[in-house]
């Protein structure tokens, strides 16, 4: 594909800009030092300049960019001091929860305080005697209203840590290899800070630098099969958009037995386990991850929904349109990795269950499973489910199946929809992906789309009124239609396996469990269920069926002793009180919705399935 001459010359254009800044203006300087790691503190100390105002209105925003939660930052800032260059001091009034006003004269003004850093997330910060991840949003305090200011950073490392991370261009006035120039707030926040003893592999792309900067290998991670890999996922995402809009990329890989990914400009923070090299599905869950963040550079970072620019960083900013940002991402960072080679069509087409806040380990797998299986679907529409992001994604709880849809899920699962519908009304000659590329194209940068302006471009390039599937997908609960793309594709549900000659059907109440300090306990109720109509709670005892003890450990076991139809008495514990539910059991329902390739499929479908994937 033919390179467009602004992708060529950005990355030029951004060093000459960071040369320009480093002389035209005097940026503000944060100097991160780490003293005691184990303790998990930054100290921070901060100048900045004079600009004839009589006081100084510092800020610290609520929540980050790619995570659409308030998240309250302020709450681990402590002794903040301030003075002037002479030493003298100056008073500061905190005026907001996370405001404060430093009544400076007129003066430059130097700021000191500490930071409390032991949150392990990919949103948040990290210290300890390992690493130490820094997310601007959580640390570095600038006034209100001169995000368009240069910034700069110098770490002092511990001298515990060998090497400094970061998405950030060094600062070429300077030859301190740890001091670092941002051309304003929005780039500083958005490149995390890593220090440590990593192991990193460094590979070529274009000529551009890439990092993959593995934390916690411990001899368990496979890392030059992951380095080889993640190579193999940036060029097929660079052929997929045309170019690579950067001058560098780090990948900050956190092996530490947790899970989560945030995208960046030109650098993502993963958190996984060091053992996902270890099984073929684990380690494809990984590549998922990787192919999704990296899907961000292009959508979120430079092509975004018009309500996320420029950053509020201090209120909560609705949109409709992260089913597109989020959804869309989903699919294609999973299609990428197939059409990378990285997986075949059956591992592809099976699906991996996605790591997200509050995610349940038994969900079915492939995305259309999950959603048909999710009640809530039949509650809140598409749209809704992205506007109301930040009050309830990452606030799930035991009911949020029953009245919530996830619109990285049901967002995904309308991209395969929409690009299965756009090549059937092309006749295959256009797709999804010059849908993408041409909002790239459009909307990139300073701007971004309305929903409007998205559907109408999808319907552009479709050369047909989308109407109709837009409205039924975002804005309604109907049960969306797979018909359509199936036939397209040559693709088929799969069928349930039939139980053994002599097997009993099984009994299913459609409760959720778990076990702890040797009690079962409830842990989710869908709606629609056995266990609903009952009325179980979550938080529920299970003690015993009629007069039968059920233990925690034989749960599973005792469900087998029961036959659909059958009527038990249920003794529960609630809050301590003995009380007892009537229940009847019912025939679990079909295990279906699962994907696999029809094998009556003609040629023309076997091929337009090939295309699809990249085969």
């Amino acid at each position: 594909m033919v390179l467009r001459p602004f992708a060529i010359i950005a990355p030029l254009l951004y060093m000459a800009f960071l040369n320009t800044i480093a002389t035209a203006a005097e940026p503000i300087h944060y100097t991160l030092s780490f003293p005691s790691p184990q303790t998990h503190y930054v100290e921070v100390e901060a100048f900045f300049p004079a600009d004839d105002e009589p006081d100084l209105l510092l800020m610290l925003p609520v929540w980050t960019p790619g995570s659409y939660m308030v998240r309250e930052y302020s709450r681990h800032v402590e002794n903040l001091v301030a003075r002037a260059k002479d030493g003298v001091p100056f008073a500061i009034e905190k005026t907001r929860k996370n405001r404060w006003l430093v009544k400076s004269g007129r003066d430059a003004v130097i700021l000191s305080y500490r930071v409390y850093c032991h949150e392990m997330g990919v949103q948040t910060s990290w210290i300890d005697s390992s690493f130490a991840l820094i997310n601007g949003a959580s640390v570095f305090l600038t006034p209100v209203g001169q995000g368009m200011r240069p910034h700069a950073v110098s770490i002092k490392r511990h001298n515990i840590w060998s090497k400094t991370y970061t998405g950030l261009e060094k600062d070429p006035e300077v030859r301190n290899p740890d001091r670092y120039l941002a051309p304003d707030y929005d780039t500083l926040v958005d490149c995390p800070i890593y220090c440590g003893n990593p192991k990193v592999y460094e590979f070529k792309v274009d000529g551009k630098s890439h990092y993959l900067v593995n934390e916690g290998e411990g001899g368990i991670w496979d890392g030059p099969r992951s380095a080889a890999d993640v190579e193999t996922i940036v060029k097929t995402h660079r052929d997929f958009w045309g170019s690579l809009p950067y001058n560098k990329y780090v990948f900050i890989n956190l092996l530490t037995e947790t899970g989560g990914g945030l995208e960046h400009k030109n650098s993502t923070v993963l958190m996984s386990s060091r053992w996902n090299t270890r099984t073929k599905k684990a380690y494809l869950n990984w590549l998922d991850l990787v192919s999704h963040e990296f899907f961000h550079t292009w959508n979120v970072k430079r092509l975004r929904p018009v309500e996320l620019g420029p950053f509020d960083y201090e209120n909560e900013v609705n949109t409709k349109s992260l089913w597109i940002a989020e959804g869309i991402t989903d699919y294609y960072g999973r299609l990428l990795v197939k059409r990378a080679g990285l997986c075949n069509t059956e591992e592809y087409l099976a699906g991996r269950p996605r790591t997200r806040p509050g995610a349940d380990p038994d969900e079915p797998f492939g995305e259309i499973a999950v959603l048909q299986n999710t009640p809530g679907r039949l509650v809140q529409p598409l749209e809704a489910s992205s506007y109301d992001s930040w009050i309830k994604y990452y606030r799930r709880d035991e009911n949020t199946a029953n009245t919530g849809t996830d619109y990285y899920n049901k967002g995904s699962i309308v991209g395969f929809l929409l690009d299965a519908k756009i090549r059937e009304l092309t006749d295959g000659k256009k797709s999804l992906d010059d849908v993408m590329r041409l909002a790239y194209s459009r909307y990139s940068g300073a701007k971004g789309y309305t929903p409007e302006e998205f559907r109408a471009l999808a319907a552009e390039v479709a050369g047909a009124d989308l109407g109709a599937f837009f409205r039924r997908a975002l804005e309604t609960t109907d049960e969306l239609d797979f018909e359509e793309a199936m036939k397209w594709f040559g693709l088929q549900f799969k069928e349930e396996k039939p139980a053994k000659p002599g097997d009993p059907p099984k009994a299913w109440l459609g409760l959720q469990t778990k076990t702890e300090a040797g009690r079962l306990l409830v842990s989710q109720v869908k709606r629609g269920t056995p266990g609903f109509e009952a009325g179980f709670n979550v938080g529920d005892e299970i003690l015993a069926f009629d007069e039968d003890r059920v233990r925690a450990e034989v749960w599973k076991e005792k469900m087998d002793h029961y036959r659909p139809g059958d009527q038990v008495s249920v003794l529960i514990s609630r809050r301590d009180r003995l009380s007892r539910l009537s229940a009847k059991f019912e025939k679990e329902p079909p295990k279906r919705w699962g994907l696999e390739v029809d094998p009556k499929a003609d040629e023309a479908k076997v091929k337009r399935r090939k295309s699809w994937l990249g085969d």
